[in-house]
C-alpha cells in the first residue's frame, strides 16, 4: 500500500498520502516510517502540501507531513563537509530552509499531544541547524518520553551522539548497547549496534573501501547482537525490520562473513535503507553490488 502511495505521490497527486497518513495515527513505528517515506517522494512540492493545509487547517498528519518534507528538501541543498569553505551562500540557505521546518512540526506536536513522530522530525532538524546540545537532548527527551522504542527517533539520536555531528564514541556506544539491550521483543533497536560502529569508522576516515572496515572484536560483537535480535523476533515482522536487515547484512558484507551477510540481505526483499550503505558511496548501486557478490537476487 505505501509502494503504491508512494507512486502516486510522486506523479504528484498529494492527496493520495492522506489516508496512508490517516491511518497510522494509532501506531508511531508504523507513522515514522510513513512520513519518512511520503515526505522524500514529496521533495520539491511542500506547496502542495501548504495549499492541503489551507483547506484543512487543524489536520496533525498535513503539518506533520509538511514539516518533514521541508527537512528532507533542505537537506538536498546542504553542501558537502569539504565544500563549505567555498560554499557558505549554499551552506545559508540550507540552514533557512531547515528552520522552515520548525513551525509546521510544533503545530503537529500542538495538535497531536501524545505522538511522538513531530519529535522524531525534530530531532533531524536540530542536527541540521547544528543546534546545541542542550537542544537535542530537550527533543530527544519529549520525543522518548512518548514512545522510548521508537527506532527511527533511536537511529536520530544514535547520530547526534556520534563523533561526526558533535558527540563522542563513548557515549554512542553506549547509548546503543544499552537500548540493544533493552529493546523489547521483535524490536530491531539491537541494530543500532552495527550503525555505531560504522557511524564510528566514517567519523575517523572516510571515504573507505570495502576492507579494513571492522577488526575482530567488532565483529564479534556484531555477531553476539544479531543473534540477540533473531532469537527476540516473534510475531509479524517489524515496520524498520528491513532496515535492521540491512544493517547487519552490510556489517556482514564488509566483514566478509557471507553467509550471515546473505542470510539478512536476502530479508531485506531487495529494499536498500539509505543508512547504512550511503558510508559507501550510493546507497542503491552499493547495496546491489553487495547483494550480487553474495548471489541474492534483489527483483
Amino acid at each position: 500500500m505505501l509502494d503504491e502511495t508512494v507512486t502516486a505521490v510522486h506523479r504528484r497527486n498529494l492527496e493520495a498520502g492522506l489516508p496512508a497518513l490517516a491511518a497510522s495515527r494509532a501506531d508511531p513505528e508504523v507513522r515514522a516510517l510513513r512520513v519518512e517515506a511520503l515526505s522524500r517522494a514529496a521533495v520539491g512540492m511542500s506547496r502542495g502540501i501548504e495549499s492541503l493545509i489551507v483547506r484543512d487547517q487543524t489536520n496533525a498528519d498535513l503539518w506533520l507531513w509538511l514539516g518533514r518534507t521541508r527537512i528532507e528538501e533542505a537537506w538536498e541543498i546542504k553542501p558537502e563537509v569539504k565544500a563549505r569553505a567555498v560554499q557558505a551562500h549554499r551552506l545559508e540557505a540550507f540552514h533557512a530552509a531547515m528552520e522552515l521546518a520548525r513551525q509546521p512540526l510544533l503545530t503537529a506536536a500542538g495538535l497531536a499531544p501524545n505522538d511522538p513522530v513531530p519529535w522524531e522530525s525534530m530531532l533531524w532538524l536540530a542536527l541540521g541547524l547544528e543546534r546545541p546540545r542542550a537542544d537535542k537532548d530537550s527533543v530527544w527527551f519529549e520525543c522518548s518520553r512518548r514512545w522510548p522504542t521508537l527506532y527511527s527517533a533511536n537511529v536520530a539520536r544514535l547520530v547526534t551522539l556520534s563523533p561526526g555531528w558533535g558527540g563522542t564514541a563513548h557515549e554512542m556506544f553506549e547509548f546503543a548497547r544499552t537500548t540493544a539491550n533493552r529493546a523489547p521483543e521483535g524490536s530491531p533497536l539491537p541494530a543500532l549496534v552495527p550503525l555505531a560502529h560504522f557511524e564510528n569508522v566514517v567519523a575517523e576516515r572516510t571515504p573507505m573501501s570495502r576492507g579494513g572496515w571492522f577488526p575482530f572484536e567488532v565483529q564479534r560483537e556484531i555477531v553476539s547482537v544479531a543473534g540477540q535480535w533473531s532469537e527476540r523476533r516473534i510475531g509479524p515482522p517489524h515496520p524498520r525490520s528491513i532496515e535492521a536487515h540491512n544493517a547487519f547484512g552490510a556489517a556482514f558484507y564488509l566483514a566478509d562473513l557471507r553467509r550471515p551477510a546473505r542470510g539478512h540481505l536476502l530479508r531485506t526483499s531487495g529494499r536498500y535503507s539509505r543508512v547504512p550503505w550511503s558510508h559507501l558511496g550510493d546507497p542503491e548501486s552499493q547495496f546491489q553490488r553487495a547483494c550480487g557478490k553474495l548471489n541474492v537476487i534483489t527483483h
